[in-house]
């Protein structure tokens, strides 16, 4: 259900993108045509080199990869200056914000960190992806209106989780 719902997600977030006249185009790793493209990295890079927004969605098509991991995989291969980690709350916090009200936020991370910290952000393959493909991720609050837009124009927003 998770994964579809990230297709479901794609599809709105595409159809908002090109009502304001930029391309948008969603992949998925399992075919859905002709709702979305069947992901291939040189036409998802083409979409971006145009000037578009290539949203890739639905995971990798295999078992044992989350959300997360496919992520990472797709934002490797692509070349993508970052991994965006849009989520309730507004960044990686000491323990779960939504259960402790003493958790702190951090405004910038490690992976090294938040791996032996155990910090519950994203699952273990794919923090080790990014981290050996040198992949900052960005975690932020996909809620609050205007972050998604900041984040594009280099604002600093969430947490930022870095090699070093």
């Amino acid at each position: 259900m998770g994964m579809l719902a990230t297709v479901i997600n794609s599809l709105a977030l595409a159809m908002a993108i090109r009502a304001r006249g930029v391309k948008a185009e969603v992949f998925t790793a399992t075919p859905m045509e002709p709702i979305a493209n069947y992901y291939m990295r040189d036409k998802a890079v083409a979409i971006l080199e145009a000037g578009g927004v290539a949203l890739i969605a639905g995971g990798t098509g295999n078992p044992f990869f989350t959300t997360d991991s496919g992520a990472a995989l797709r934002a490797l291969e692509i070349g993508a200056d970052a991994l965006l980690k849009g989520t309730r709350v507004d960044g990686v916090y000491t323990a779960d914000p939504e259960k402790d009200p003493n958790a702190v936020r951090y405004e910038t991370l490690t992976f090294d960190k938040a791996l032996s910290d155990h910090l519950k952000v994203m699952d273990a393959t794919a923090f080790a992806l990014c981290d050996q493909g040198n992949m900052p991720i960005v975690v932020f609050d996909m809620n609050k209106k205007g972050n998604l837009g900041a984040l594009l124009k280099s604002e600093k927003v969430g947490t930022l989780v870095t090699c070093k």
